[in-house]
């Protein structure tokens, strides 16, 4: 029992992040481990930010979704959580994966509008309706996750809409996006010059580019570390960043930020870290085409340059086109800037490309963050 839940809780830290490029929803945890209705279990449950993670993923109809999550720093002590649970916050916090607050306050909305994120959240945001107009003004920019007959779902609140809808970031999220900053509390997670501090800081799994710097709050119009309350100072030019992502078999299974400090290789096992992995969405055939690393990203001066690394070679689908004789062939060692639209086929129905211009043209699938779960911890209730 104690692996499967261990186990689950390793997908899940996969889906949670405080990258403004990749988080495609905000959430406030402490809320959502509360919800006790989607499981009929004990009274607050990490595993619930599981469930409403796969909501997400079903109204999105695409995989590896991430979220955003702002958390008071009482859950880090909450003892309705087990020790291993707050174990696992603490650790998320001290990577720098989560956001821990003193005082959260309409933190989830600020995100929200400087990120143009939806928020899911059963609450009604009185008061601040005013400050973010897009609360009610804007359907799908704030949903409810709440139980349904298959499990957790999301539906209309604050201003309606059923499916979640990301806005265009606020003019003073655009700015602050622009420019890296730092912190002077040694070791902070968000703002420091490193992986982040704290008694997890030297079993970080990931180690975070610059470009995936999460916003500061502003205060009295000054940028300030939202976690230790002190100004940031500006620290530089933020990486360009292209945000691609991958369509296998017309869904969309993943999304990944290429900066212009370092290529990204995208293959069945590249062994470079941070490099793409698409094995474990590969039929046979495919996964004997398709090389370790078989192709390079660059982002220089703002081009998305693709070079085939590979033994069997690449097509460009320019424009998206899937017409055959649009096809233009990508021999090994030839390099081609991506256009507008533009998709690379590694092999017939794997395609990778700018992640607004990949249509999903498929029945959707989606693999939940809740397959190892114990079943007594997903006991759902009845209709």
């Amino acid at each position: 029992m104690r692996f499967e839940i261990s186990k689950v809780m390793d997908a899940i830290e996969g889906r949670v992040c405080t990258d403004p490029h990749l988080a495609r929803a905000v959430l406030d945890l402490a809320e959502v481990v509360r919800y006790q209705d989607l499981d009929g279990g004990r009274p607050a449950n990490l595993l619930r930010l599981g469930m409403v993670i796969d909501a997400l993923v079903r109204h999105l109809e695409e995989d590896n979704v991430p979220v955003y999550a702002v958390v008071h720093r009482a859950l880090l002590s909450d003892a309705d959580l087990t020790s291993n649970e707050r174990m696992v916050v603490r650790r998320w916090a001290d990577d720098g994966l989560v956001e821990v607050l003193d005082n959260p306050g309409d933190r989830m909305l600020e995100v929200a509008d400087l990120l143009g994120l939806p928020v899911l959240t059963r609450a009604r945001l009185d008061g601040l309706r005013g400050r973010y107009p897009w609360v009610a003004e804007q359907p799908g920019r704030v949903l409810a996750p709440v139980a349904g007959a298959g499990g957790p779902t999301l539906t209309a609140h604050v201003g309606g809409g059923t499916v979640p809808v990301s806005g265009t970031p606020s003019p003073a999220g655009a700015q602050l996006l622009t420019r890296l900053w730092r912190c002077a509390e040694p070791g902070c997670a968000l703002f420091g010059g490193g992986g982040g501090g704290g008694a997890f800081a030297d079993l970080a799994r990931v180690e975070r580019s610059p470009s995936g710097q999460a916003p500061p709050t502003l205060r009295s119009g000054a940028p300030t570390c939202p976690r230790h309350g002190s100004r940031l100072t500006d620290a530089g030019a933020r990486p360009r960043t292209q945000v691609l992502a991958v369509r296998i078999g017309g869904l969309t299974r993943r999304r990944f930020v290429l900066t212009s400090d370092e290529p990204v290789l995208v293959g069945r096992a590249p062994e470079q870290s941070g490099g793409v992995v698409l094995g474990q969405w590969l039929n046979d055939e495919a996964r004997r085409w398709i090389s370790r690393s078989h192709l390079q990203f660059e982002l220089r001066v703002g081009e998305v340059i693709v070079t085939d690394l590979s033994t069997n070679g690449s097509g460009i689908r320019p424009g998206g086109s899937m017409d055959e004789a649009e096809r233009i062939p990508l021999a090994p060692r030839q390099s081609r800037v991506l256009g507008p639209g533009d998709m690379v086929e590694l092999y017939p129905g794997v395609q990778v490309g700018r992640a607004g211009e990949l249509p999903t043209g498929a029945a959707f699938n989606p693999t939940s963050v809740m397959a190892e779960a114990p079943t007594m911890a997903m006991r759902l209730p009845r209709p």
